[in-house]
């Protein structure tokens, strides 16, 4: 072979194999919580070592119970509170009155707010404060059930208390302001203050973004 048709051959070749470089994902997702940012391929992303939300049965401001399978492929957001907390439950939900009316019109987003204080918030007063802080039942819900099921979840599957709460049990009370958003699969992409608007508008953005990852 010609000097000049091997050069423009290996060329070529390099052009392609870097054209070729696997893509990333736009969103990086959780599998620790530590919370180390992992960009993935699409073929990694769905790998079974993933870190997802284990499944859960429990009980919504309505009364009807909500489980994993209801929110299969939907994307939602998760937090943590108490309707009788006096400080930084109040500004979370107030916080994410964004995303409500954001997606307001869309069935493919919900909005999950566990209490923390189950003794306390029963059906009837999860659905006086819901009222009371204008929450659209249909597309947000306040879940209360067993505190053992509820601090575990949030500590090994959502890991709202990152390492320091990851070994907790249900002994010790569990007070965060960590907001975290799950895609369709149940995989952790996001985390945020939710005490922050500039946070609510950053989960906002997230939201949007794996809305698009949705169609690709």
């Amino acid at each position: 072979m010609p000097k000049s048709l091997l050069f423009i051959t290996i060329t070529l070749c390099c052009y392609l194999t870097a054209c070729q470089k696997p893509t990333l994902s736009t969103l990086p997702v959780y599998n620790s919580p530590s919370f180390n940012p992992l960009w993935l391929t699409e073929s990694a992303l769905n790998s079974d070592t993933i870190h997802r939300i284990a499944s859960f049965a429990l009980c919504n401001q309505l009364g009807d119970t909500l489980s994993n399978q209801d929110l299969d492929g939907k994307i939602y957001v998760a937090n943590f509170f108490f309707s009788v907390c006096p400080s930084i439950c109040p500004k979370m939900t107030s916080n994410l009155q964004l995303i409500q009316e954001t997606f307001a019109n869309d069935p493919g987003v919900k909005l999950l707010s566990h209490t923390v204080m189950p003794w306390v918030d029963s059906v009837a007063q999860l659905r006086d404060y819901g009222e009371r802080m204008h929450i659209n039942p249909k597309q947000w819900h306040l879940l209360t059930g067993s505190r053992a099921e509820i601090y575990q979840l949030a500590r090994q599957s959502y890991f709202a208390e990152e390492e320091i709460g990851y070994n907790r049990d249900s002994t010790e009370f569990l007070h965060t302001e960590h907001v975290l958003l799950v895609d369709t699969k149940r995989r952790l992409r996001g985390i945020y203050n939710g005490t922050l608007p500039l946070d609510m508008e950053r989960l906002r953005d997230d939201i949007w973004t794996l809305k698009e990852e949705l169609k690709k």
